[in-house]
């Protein structure tokens, strides 16, 4: 027969892993630079951010390089004017030329460097959003932005990590990924009025981050869980604690 005791104890040592699970689910990743939205359409024009958190408890972020894929260049880029901040594009031949409306392009961007004031820089506990547009995007699963992000103080930051395989552990330095959907799939998507008005807040750009969200609400319904095993292992252990009945005569 189990003791009370040791039944008691075990629910309270399940219940705090069961909470630790939680509360660690809910706690956000390392802060990194992130493009938002995640994802777009194959084919189309994309309006995104680069989403750029300052993780230094010294230094501001004066500078922010983004390098766009060689394998797969994109015919038109353009960027949201930044207060404080200068911006220049280098370009780069592309073979065999890109075709757009009819017309080849022989040259891409290969870099967006932000350069900023020394009252603009990103200071500690803050971040900065960078608009770009660009366009049409390829045909391809998805876009890796390589990312570089200067320090006042001389250091940089490099995520440059090309996404994980599935199943293995996550990069210590991601780099940003733009997820791209085949065009088909999109339009079948918006066949709905709601769909429809969710897919172009995609594209137009969406300020929140999608994945926080997301894991915000699993650590919510865990915690809520958490409790209710809480309020049961409560139960269970208040009935464990009676005194047994006097034996009938």
């Amino acid at each position: 027969m189990i003791r009370p005791r040791r039944t008691a104890t075990a629910a309270a040592l399940a219940l705090g892993a069961t909470l630790v699970g939680v509360l660690g689910l809910a706690l956000p990743a390392s802060a990194h630079v992130t493009v938002n939205p995640k994802e777009a359409s194959q084919g189309g024009y994309g309006r995104v951010a680069f989403r750029v958190p300052n993780e230094s408890d010294t230094a501001s972020t004066t500078k922010i390089e983004v390098n766009l894929p060689e394998n797969a260049p994109i015919a038109s880029v353009s960027t949201i004017p930044v207060p404080g901040w200068t911006v220049e594009l280098e370009k780069r031949k592309v073979d065999p030329p890109l075709e757009v409306h009819g017309s080849k392009v022989t040259e891409a961007v290969a870099k967006i460097t932000w350069t900023a004031t020394a009252d603009a820089a990103v200071k500690p506990e803050q971040f900065q959003e960078f608009g770009v547009s660009m366009g049409p995007l390829p045909e391809v699963d998805q876009l890796i932005f390589k990312v570089l992000q200067t320090y006042s103080d001389g250091e940089i930051a490099r995520w440059i990590d090309e996404p994980a395989a599935a199943g293995a552990e996550a990069p210590e330095h991601p780099a940003a990924v733009l997820k791209l959907t085949p065009a088909a799939a999109a339009a079948s998507a918006g066949a709905t009025p709601g769909a429809s008005v969710a897919a172009v807040a995609r594209t137009e750009g969406d300020d929140e981050d999608e994945g926080s969200s997301a894991a915000l609400g699993l650590g919510i319904a865990g915690l809520v869980a958490g409790l209710a095993g809480l309020a049961l292992g409560g139960l269970a252990f208040a009935r464990t604690r009676r005194p047994a009945a006097p034996p009938t005569v």
